[in-house]
């Protein structure tokens, strides 16, 4: 077990994943896809800068709320490249996801408002149940369950 010592300035692919509890196999992958990046040494080993911690664990996070990977580097370009990322340079970041995120609340809200009655009820509640479509009606509105993804 290697352990990134707290004032090392890079970390190779294996203290990274240590220090982030992201496998080996994942840092790799979000470099192929252009999520971090790393620098090589003679030896053609990976070396990470210190903050790649952070750009891991916003991945990670943004993973867990339901961005999708092009989604989270396309925000990524805007951090710097030349310097760590400030406080701020993360905030403004996030913020570019908050219509989005506060568009996604509100809908599981409404799904856990709306199906308490529907689990396991055998569905006796038709004419309120929000899953029911009779006739197909709401296929001009578009695909997916319309009443669940719309406002």
């Amino acid at each position: 077990m290697t352990h990134l010592a707290w004032d090392a300035k890079e970390a190779t692919v294996g203290e990274l994943a240590e220090r982030s509890g992201v496998a080996p196999s994942a840092l790799r992958f979000y470099e192929r896809e252009g999520l971090i990046s790393s620098r090589r040494t003679t030896g053609n080993q990976r070396r990470y800068s210190r903050d790649t911690l952070r750009r891991v664990a916003f991945i990670r996070t943004s993973q867990r709320l339901g961005i999708p990977l092009a989604t989270i580097r396309d925000v990524l370009t805007l951090l710097p490249e030349d310097r760590t990322p400030t406080k701020e340079d993360w905030a403004r970041i996030s913020e570019c996801w908050r219509d989005d995120l506060d568009r996604r609340i509100r809908t599981l809200r409404r799904l856990r408002d709306n199906l308490t009655d529907c689990i396991g009820c055998g569905c006796l509640s038709l004419d309120r149940c929000v899953l029911s479509n009779p006739c197909d009606e709401l296929a001009s509105h578009g695909p997916g369950p319309r009443r669940l993804i719309e406002d």
